[in-house]
């Protein structure tokens, strides 16, 4: 202990943004130079970890005023505050940050160095570099003026970098500590301002807009209710619309915790302007121009030319923002003043092979080499049988029979035995669409049937498509209707069974856009996010280790209800569910969600996709070998789960450990009992008991967050950017279902092109699914992904940084086991000639729409 007092030098560093702090624009921008100049803008407080030895009551903090000494930097402004530290006063734990400014300020960290090393950096040092500081506090967080806080309070706490479980918090910062996490509670009253940082649950009763159409626009509330269960969202506070009281009024942007904002790189990507100005404007204009927004292509070529020509927009002056906006999309032709097109990029799949959509053999490998690898399943049991019950929705057993499975393997083998050597497997959109096949067919210009597709695996490993099973079922005024559909040679027969592929891939789409894609990973990911901040303190190593797989997930969602998931918005304007499509994900929340199934190994096993071998690789056999999602997800999974592993061993070195740690079981509570209190007495819920039991839930959100979204996400646009491959509705009904509409039969015997160019998304509805695909697949130039070094633990520990490190290096050595199995032809599932290769678990990537690259988070 020293015997007099040491100087040191805390240096703030403030990020410069545009909306924000040192923004020449503001009018108070003049008060603040001249705050700067006296030096009263920015005031720190030391806090020491140590309590006062006599009274037990926290030491007097160390005070001073910062003064900017750097401002020739384009992208921060450095502030310099210099402390006496007396004798006896401890480690420094924490500092308190007052904004004295008058606007916001996004605080990048405050360092503390010795003041003989701060004054050698800025006279001695060739290059002015400091040495390491002597404590290093990360802070990156908006901190708002004094002047704003109700209070007038105005203090942040910011901590050391240092973690610490509950109960190993130093004395002098236990009081902070608490206090952080009531302040980011809340107290669940109120609506909420954009500079709070408040993390609060609510329902999803906000989709609807009755006050505007109460006809058209009311949604039912979804969470809250056995009818609907659903993960919770982010409480805005708004208030109740007149027309229903149970649905929060849409007015203004929808609030998320200040912390949780795009960066200003990503707001350029992906903001509220960008969305409407794609959505709501470039479409529109496209509206237009089409005139008929149920208007289909008149012909493939007419599709092509999106491609090469792309869709005229109107001659607008006001058009000219998109070409900043997504300059993906829009270019200009020539020089002639509004003539700008909507313009699409061909996806990779049809610069591979232009044809391949109608290949039944890619129809089966995209089921385990595409964007929506989470469908396919094992059959387990012929014949198959629907849950549903018969007396509303007729025979539970299905029309596929034996005989036709048989026929088309070529007799290869019986079914029995098919069945018995796992050689069978299906898409089941049965049981999840059937009850709402009526609801769906009430509204224009959609349709909808339950659907089974059957699979067989052959010797080389691929997929065979066999069958294709579509259900009406009955009415009051209807009986119930079914047909299989199979390949042919017979001309009718074959384009019948394009037609019934066409509307297997729309329900295919909207499975992978509302269960694989929203609802198992924005959606369930959303409440991790809100119990985290609510229950773990920012010193915590929990919060700290899951902090980066949180980036910017709640704001994404946030903007996904205000223009995607909403009452007409993007996805019931353009996929065959409608009006109904947030029900339908409710429904596969209550019938197919658990928690421990959202690990990979785990769901591969409930899908019958995997069996448990503790002797194989990743302690499981794959039922079909070559299947690409799978055998590359296991790899990050397990890269995943050894990082955990090391992360959690550190902190917790034994059972007594977890069940002591307060913070971490009431995060976990939050989570099962609120979060996903719909769900809290479902099976599934593992207790955290031991380090394995923590591990293995923490590894399963990271993975979900990370991997499990990388995979539903960055395919779009090569997949579904060309539309035939992945339409996202069926707007006609398969021409011979029964009663039979004459008209229609002999206009699709006339013109069965035409036919089904008229079961197509129209015209305005491709174009915008391509648009908001194209913005969805692209990972922002600000990206962090998975194991990068830049999201590297903020902590000294070296065990810590050690496990990251070789973290790091193994997801680099996956890349290249990922690039060698995409050029072995044995694996025909994602090699050979006209094959998109599978390059989704990747985990690193250039910005762009790539088709690789895993970020931390649900980012997009």
């Amino acid at each position: 202990m020293a015997a007099s007092a040491v100087r040191v030098t805390a240096v703030a560093t403030i990020k410069v943004t545009v909306g924000g702090f040192l923004n020449s624009l503001r009018p108070s921008r003049a008060i603040d130079d001249v705050k700067d100049l006296i030096g009263r803008s920015l005031y720190l407080e030391l806090v020491s970890s140590q309590l006062d030895a006599k009274t037990g009551q926290e030491k007097p903090r160390l005070r001073s005023y910062a003064h900017k000494v750097a401002d020739n930097d384009a992208d921060v402004v450095t502030y310099e505050a210099d402390f006496d530290v007396p004798p006896g006063f401890g480690e420094v734990g924490a500092v308190l940050v007052t904004n004295e400014h008058h606007t916001e300020m996004f605080l990048e960290d405050v360092n503390l160095y010795s003041s003989s090393a701060v004054a050698g950096s800025d006279s001695d040092s060739d290059d002015g570099a400091r040495a390491a500081p002597l404590l290093a506090i990360r802070c990156k967080s908006w901190v708002e003026p004094k002047s704003a806080d109700a209070n007038g309070n105005g203090k942040r706490v910011f901590f050391a970098n240092k973690p610490y479980l509950p109960g190993q918090t130093p004395p002098g910062l236990r009081s902070y500590r608490k206090k952080d996490l009531e302040q980011k509670r809340g107290d669940g009253r109120g609506e909420r301002k954009p500079t709070d940082r408040i993390y609060d649950y609510d329902t999803y009763n906000d989709l609807g807009d009755p006050d505007s159409d109460a006809g058209k626009k009311a949604r039912p509330v979804l969470g809250g209710s056995a009818q609907f269960p659903y993960p919770r969202r982010c409480r805005t506070g708004r208030p109740m619309s007149t027309t229903d009281p149970e649905t929060e009024t849409r007015s203004g942007d929808n609030y998320v915790p200040r912390d949780e904002a795009f960066s200003e790189v990503k707001n350029l990507q992906f903001s509220v302007t960008t969305l409407r100005s794609v959505l709501h404007a470039a479409v529109p204009a496209v509206q237009s121009t089409l005139i008929d927004p149920d208007l289909g292509f008149s012909s493939f070529f007419v599709i092509d030319k999106l491609f090469e020509d792309g869709v005229e927009l109107p001659k607008a002056e006001q058009l000219g923002f998109l070409r900043s906006v997504v300059p993906r999309l829009l270019q200009i032709l020539r020089d002639g003043p509004g003539d700008q097109v909507l313009l699409f990029d061909t996806p990779a799949n049809v610069q591979k092979d232009k044809f391949a959509w109608l290949r039944d053999e890619e129809f089966a490998r995209e089921t385990l080499a595409g964007m929506n690898p989470y469908a396919i399943e094992l059959v387990r049991e012929f014949p198959l049988k629907s849950k549903l019950d018969p007396a509303v929705y007729g025979p539970a057993e299905s029309a596929i029979t034996a005989e036709v499975l048989e026929r088309q393997m070529g007799r290869v083998m019986t079914v029995a035995e098919a069945v018995s050597k796992k050689r069978l497997f299906m898409l089941d959109y049965h049981d999840l669409f059937l009850p709402y096949v009526h609801k769906i067919r009430a509204q224009a210009n959609t349709t909808m049937y339950g659907s089974r597709t059957v699979f067989f695996l052959c010797d080389d490993g691929t997929l065979r498509l066999l069958a294709i099973e579509l259900t009406r079922p009955a009415s009051p005024t209807q009986p119930q209707w079914r047909r299989v559909f199979t390949s042919s040679t017979d001309t009718t027969e074959s384009w019948l069974w394009r037609m019934a592929k066409s509307h297997v891939r729309a329900h295919d789409s909207g499975h992978h856009e509302l269960v694989s894609h929203w609802l198992r990973t924005h959606c369930a990911v959303e409440p991790y996010i809100i119990a985290a901040n609510r229950q773990l303190s920012e010193m915590h190593p929990v919060y700290q280790l899951l902090h980066p797989h949180f980036r910017y997930t709640m704001r994404i969602n946030a903007l996904a209800r205000s223009a995607l998931i909403n009452a007409g918005g993007i996805i019931e304007l353009s996929f065959s569910p409608q009006r109904y499509a947030m029900e339908l994900s409710s429904v596969a929340y209550d019938k197919l969600w658990r928690f421990d199934t959202e690990a990979l190994p785990a769901d591969l096993v409930r899908r019958g996709m995997a069996v448990e071998d503790p002797g194989a690789e990743h302690g499981l056999r794959l039922t079909v070998p070559d299947y690409p999602f799978a055998n590359d997800g296991l790899l990050v999974w397990d890269a995943i789960k050894g990082w955990v592993t090391a992360y959690v061993a550190r902190f917790y070195p034994d059972t007594g450990t977890i069940a002591g740690d307060a913070e971490l079981q009431a995060f976990w509570t939050d989570v099962r009992t609120v979060g996903h209190g719909d769900k809290k007495d479902a099976p599934g819920w593992p207790a955290l008991d031991s380090p394995a039991s923590l591990g293995h839930a923490l590894t399963t959100i990271i993975w979900v967050a990370s991997a499990h979204h990388a995979a539903v996400n960055f395919g779009q646009y090569d997949f579904g950017g060309y539309f035939p491959n992945r339409p996202s509705i069926a707007r006609t009904n398969i021409p011979v279902e029964e009663p039979v509409d004459a008209a229609a039969l002999a206009a699709f015997l006339d013109n069965p092109d035409q036919a089904l160019r008229e079961c197509f998304p129209s015209q305005v509805q491709a174009t915008l699914v391509m648009a908001v695909l194209d913005l969805l697949s692209t990972h922002s130039p600000d990206e962090e992904y998975l194991g990068g070094l830049e999201t590297a633990p903020w902590n000294g520990d070296a065990t810590v940084r050690a496990a990251y490190g070789e973290f790091n290096a193994r997801l680099k050595e996956i890349e290249g086991i990922i690039d060698g199995r995409n050029k072995d032809r044995r694996l025909k599932n994602r090699c050979g000639a006209g094959i998109v290769p599978y390059q989704l678990m990747k985990p690193f990537s250039q910005p762009g729409v790539t088709g690789m690259g895993i970020p931390n988070s649900t980012s997009i």
